[in-house]
């Protein structure tokens, strides 16, 4: 009788784990990121913020758009005259589809460009990545608390060396993430681009946050210093280094932004 009985038993977990495969399969894809920075014509940075803080937020949302953080660069050389630096959250790929399709057929939308854009047109140039979170990331909103003083943020953008960007995420995941937090550093959200032409092979972009410029500085350098992180970044780059090119922008909050 043992034999039928665990026979059986042995059926049953592996129609319930086929059946479990094929609702994953047939699950609409996850929730996704979209990181998107606007470059201005000169001089219209603040028509720009105007028209996002008047119109264009609540346009992303009435058509199913999650606005997260907004965001301008703090140091001239990296834009802070004319650039715009966002992220919106959708419910998956096709539902951002959709809903930017939606968004530009509206009427509403089309009359707030048409009447912004009476002296000149305000946005030179649009880029667009679309993100997901890894498995060690952090909320956007860590550490964020409603009427403090707005902190500083930074964006760092690492290009792994060709085949390395597993080994890289184990780095953060088991050693530098914690080491962040050590050294009184934020960390907020980790993504990787969801397509190839975008980096997807070897990018990890990730956010963090500082009370101040200042204290940014005091944080990289006593990371920098600490053994223990100086032994996780040799042992795991005895096989050659992680990362090909690191790229780091500071980042203040704009008046309208919901996370600041």
């Amino acid at each position: 009788m043992k034999l039928p009985r665990l026979g059986f038993t042995l059926l049953l977990t592996l129609g319930l784990a086929l059946s479990a495969t094929l609702s994953r399969a047939a699950a609409p894809a996850g929730r996704v990121y979209e990181l998107r920075t606007y470059y201005t014509e000169p001089g219209k940075l603040p028509n720009l913020l105007a028209r996002f803080r008047d119109h264009t937020c609540a346009l992303f949302e009435k058509h199913g758009m999650q606005n997260i953080v907004y965001w301008v660069p703090a140091d001239e050389k990296d834009g802070s005259a004319n650039k715009l630096v966002y992220l919106l959250a959708h419910a998956n790929r096709e539902a951002a589809t959709a809903s930017w399709k939606a968004f530009g057929a509206d009427p509403a939308w089309k009359e707030v460009r048409t009447k912004s854009e009476a002296s000149g047109k305000i946005v030179s140039k649009v880029e667009a990545v679309f993100l997901q979170t890894t498995d060690f990331t952090k909320a956007m909103d860590a550490g964020y608390k409603p009427g403090a003083a707005n902190r500083v943020f930074e964006m760092r953008t690492y290009t792994a060396a060709e085949g390395k960007l597993a080994a890289l995420d184990a780095r953060f995941r088991d050693h530098t993430v914690a080491l962040f937090t050590k050294h009184g550093m934020t960390n907020l959200a980790y993504f990787h681009p969801t397509d190839a032409a975008k980096g997807a092979a070897n990018t990890l972009l990730y956010f963090m946050a500082y009370p101040n410029r200042g204290a940014a500085t005091a944080a990289w350098k006593g990371f920098r210093e600490d053994p223990v992180w100086v032994k996780a970044r040799t042992e795991s780059e005895k096989d050659g280094k992680l990362t090909a090119k690191v790229e780091s922008v500071y980042l203040v909050p704009v008046d309208f932004s919901k996370i600041k």
